[in-house]
């Protein structure tokens, strides 16, 4: 490692240590994307070992939570008397989890108003579940996509797989314009075994074709997570002076006075969102958005908070049925 790197390395750690979670800006500055990656799971993993947090620590570190089928001859009765919960000792060679990292790299992605683009900030945070999902043994693919696929380097767990994939996210994007049904019905139409798909874009496209594309991953039994990066100014548009904007799709320059243009921006940019949450609602999709100032350590909670949350409602819905049959 270079002198830089750990001089770096080593900031992040101090504001890491100071506040709780790393800030984004500081991380940014590593140079190289898996030491970014690891800088932020090695936060996380400190911080889920703490007391608040230990329930994540057993869940996803050495045992995992009892599903309908799993053999109960390998239940950890101990566990269960001290947390009331069913949990397995996770096996050496097991895999839990096959995943689809889905990043969004098109020209929309590029934009910035805090000193890093909102592509940087997702292929970080894609590197970063990336490598939080290896150490736990699981299965991680990768599709990177603008108006067409890029990379796609399937799901696995073995040896210099998760640096093939760092490699790729680690690539510039050439930013060209987004078209997110296509690479949604590539990854449906060759995924044949179920997974999560997990999707980080700023889903900057029209919700009629998120619906039908994400509708079908649904129906083949995937588990659909979106995480939408959007860069603060695009949330807040806290613009004040009228000036040149550019269209970052279609390069067009407008003259814009912001004063003006606000409402009626808001108002559209809300009423996409709501579409969004309505699609995700109605197919049992989790959506998350994600500023490009939010901690990265976050994102892992999210993705943990999903599974945990979708266990619970598995083991609720088969205590049902169970106590139906009775």
């Amino acid at each position: 490692m270079s002198t830089a790197s750990r001089t770096a390395a080593e900031r992040t750690r101090n504001v890491s240590a100071a506040s709780g979670f790393i800030d984004p800006a500081t991380l940014m500055r590593i140079k190289s994307l898996q030491m970014r990656a690891a800088a932020v799971v090695e936060g996380f993993m400190s911080g889920i070992h703490r007391s608040p947090y230990f329930g994540f620590s057993v869940e996803f570190s050495e045992y995992r939570q009892y599903s309908p089928g799993d053999d109960p001859r390998y239940l950890d009765w101990k566990l269960y008397a001290r947390s009331d919960r069913y949990y397995l000792k996770r096996f050496e060679d097991e895999t839990n989890l096959r995943c689809y990292l889905l990043v969004d790299t098109s020209r929309s992605m590029g934009y910035s108003s805090i000193g890093y683009t909102k592509s940087d900030y997702a292929r970080t945070a894609a590197a970063t579940i990336a490598y939080f999902l290896s150490t736990q043994r699981d299965a991680v693919g990768l599709l990177t996509f603008e108006d067409e696929v890029v990379d796609y380097l399937p799901p696995r767990y073995r040896p210099g797989h998760l640096r093939h994939l760092m490699a790729a996210l680690q690539r510039e994007p050439e930013g060209r314009a987004t078209d997110l049904a296509a690479p949604l019905k590539q990854i449906a139409s060759t995924v044949r075994k179920r997974g999560l798909v997990l999707m980080l874009s700023d889903l900057l496209a029209p919700v009629d074709v998120l619906s039908t594309q994400l509708g079908y991953l649904r129906s083949q039994g995937h588990e659909v997570l979106l995480m939408r990066v959007l860069d603060p100014a695009e949330v807040s548009f806290e613009f004040s002076a009228p000036a040149m904007f550019q269209d970052v799709e279609s390069q067009r320059e407008l003259y814009v006075d912001p004063q003006a243009a606000r409402s009626a921006y808001l108002e559209r940019f809300h009423a996409h969102a709501e579409a969004l949450r309505q699609i995700c609602e109605n197919q049992g999709i989790e959506l998350v958005t994600m500023p490009t100032d939010r901690a990265l350590e976050l994102v892992l909670f999210d993705l943990l908070r999903m599974r945990m949350s979708r266990a619970r409602r598995t083991m609720r819905r088969a205590a049902g049925r169970g106590g139906g049959r009775g």
